[in-house]
């Protein structure tokens, strides 16, 4: 059996000439023809060249892996019950989903409060993350959960101010940090700022939490589409050279008089800017903490990727150790980004996998007595069925589930209805529900009356949209958690869930599904 699909895909704009009859390890059409264009992945590489690396048309699309894992959380069921509650009386009158409270409380002193269990970890300098940000940002402001500002924005801002090396002024990353804080509500949520090599650096973090009074902020060791630096692609010369100038790697050198020729002549289109991969060290790591909290970070958070297990370990003990406030740990397969789509599919551990070594990781610590940082879980999250699912896997140290395509959907959705209302072309399939924001979002009326009409009509239809896909995953989280009888977000655990192969329970460490409740069971059938 493959999991793989070579040679031809939507992300990179290729697909086989004869897409019945495919060689499964190569991906090639079983008769390659001589004067065929080269539709497929390898034709397309004939003329093109490293551009067909990367995931196409940019800065329009989220991408995530098309590999099908052997194992996933579909391999796993959620368990229900019609005995008893817990986190409420058992009455049934009371015991209704509705009640069951979805809100969470972590970091070191507990002042870090969320409606919702979600995390949008690490959105960057990707055009789909800045022509999105105001729907995201205010979005989840108003559902009081979690956004994170990812790696690059302050270095590809070509309004930054730096000075000597470091960053003084900017307009994207305080754009981004006050559509949040303004609407805010009631201290809820978290506007969290992440840096890489080239942040550090530039002293982006010091810079947002003096400048821009941000309390959070997040040291990325990687991510899961990845396993190098972000990139994206840079259309003009200009700041390509600026960006260059300011110690990205860029490809090509945008200052080299023969590719400025090349560019000018339009023998290509787009430069590459990179960032450089990270060296992890206990010590580097113990410094940057430390450098941190003396510049006023009040919490401190690590992202890590889909990396081998050791490096796992290095992120839980560092974590631990350093007394970080929240670690996300970011499976294998997904992306929002430009990450290379080969790497994206065949590099990294696989979610289930990754999630499974780190509970077995943080319970080791746990039954020494050493402090376990929350955890949160990324890696292809959309629904609330896969949230439960992976706040179980990694009870009891999970507080939230990562999810970005997702929520960038989402936003992307609403804001594209918005402009269909505005220009008086509601779709069809949209406009059964009717031609006006009040009509189409479901969540508009109870907006409309918590916020008043003015500020209402402030909202950007982006917003709206992140906002009810939101109230969607919350209202299925409270039904399958009410079905588990399981009415706040403490009392979920490992055996809510059963593994419906012996592969999956061997790795998860999950009951399979035949063997759940065997001894209470037999007891209750024994029972005179």
């Amino acid at each position: 059996m493959s999991y793989s699909r070579v040679n031809a895909s939507a992300a990179t704009l290729t697909k086989n000439r004869t897409e019945g009859s495919v060689v499964p390890s190569s991906g090639m059409c079983v008769t390659c023809v001589d004067g065929c264009i080269g539709m497929c992945e390898i034709g397309k590489s004939a003329y093109r060249g490293h551009e067909v690396i990367y995931p196409q048309p940019f800065g329009v699309i989220t991408t995530a892996a098309e590999k099908a894992y052997p194992v996933d959380y579909s391999h796993f069921n959620i368990m229900g019950t019609a005995v008893g509650a817990h986190g409420i009386e058992a009455d049934s009158d009371k015991a209704i989903f509705p009640n069951v409270d979805l809100s969470v409380t972590f970091g070191h002193d507990n002042g870090i409060k969320f409606r919702l269990p979600i995390m949008i970890p690490g959105i960057g300098s990707t055009d789909i993350a800045k022509n999105n940000w105001e729907g995201l940002a205010i979005g989840t402001a108003l559902a009081g959960t979690g956004l994170t500002i990812g790696e690059n924005v302050v270095g590809m801002d070509v309004q930054s101010v730096i000075e000597n090396g470091r960053v003084v002024d900017t307009v994207d990353l305080k754009r981004r940090v006050k559509l949040f804080t303004d609407h805010q509500i009631d201290g809820y949520g978290a506007i969290v700022v992440q840096a890489n090599i080239e942040d550090t650096r530039l002293g982006t973090q010091e810079y947002a939490i003096e400048k821009l009074g941000v309390q959070c902020v997040e040291l990325k060791w990687g991510q899961g589409a990845k396993n190098i630096g972000g990139e994206v692609k840079i259309k003009s010369l200009e700041k390509a050279q600026l960006l260059y100038k300011r110690g990205y790697v860029v490809l090509p050198n945008p200052t080299d008089p023969a590719v400025i020729k090349a560019f000018e002549a339009g023998a290509f289109k787009e430069f590459e800017r990179h960032s450089r991969v990270g060296m992890v060290t206990e010590e580097g790591f113990a410094e940057r903490v430390e450098q941190l909290r003396k510049a006023g970070a009040k919490y401190i958070f690590l992202k890590t990727g889909a990396y081998r297990p050791a490096d796992l370990a290095r992120a839980v003990k560092f974590a631990s150790k350093y007394k970080i406030d929240l670690l996300t740990v970011d499976g294998a397969g997904g992306g929002t980004g430009m990450s290379p789509w080969r790497m994206m599919n065949e590099w990294g551990m696989p979610p289930v996998e990754l999630h499974s070594l780190l509970y077995q990781y943080a319970k080791r610590l746990a039954d020494k007595g050493e402090y376990v940082p929350p955890l949160v879980a990324a890696g292809g999250f959309t629904f609330e069925d896969q949230m439960y699912k992976g706040l179980a896997l990694l009870s009891p140290f999970a507080k939230l589930i990562g999810m970005a395509r997702g929520p960038i959907a989402a936003a992307m959705v609403g804001k594209t209805i918005g402009r269909t209302i505005d220009a008086h072309q509601v779709p069809v399939y949209v406009e059964r529900f009717g031609n006006t924001k009040d009509e189409i979002f479901v969540t508009a009326a109870d907006l409309r009356e918590k916020m008043g009409n003015d500020e209402f009509e402030k909202i950007p239809t982006g917003a709206l949209g992140l906002y009810t896909y939101y109230e969607r995953l919350a209202q299925g989280l409270r039904q399958l958690m009410c079905g588990s009888r399981k009415f706040a977000m403490k009392y979920i655990s490992r055996d809510d869930l059963c593994a419906l192969t012996e592969e999956c329970a061997r790795i998860s460490g999950i009951t399979y599904v035949m063997d759940v409740d065997k001894e209470e069971a037999l007891n209750i059938l024994d029972a005179k």
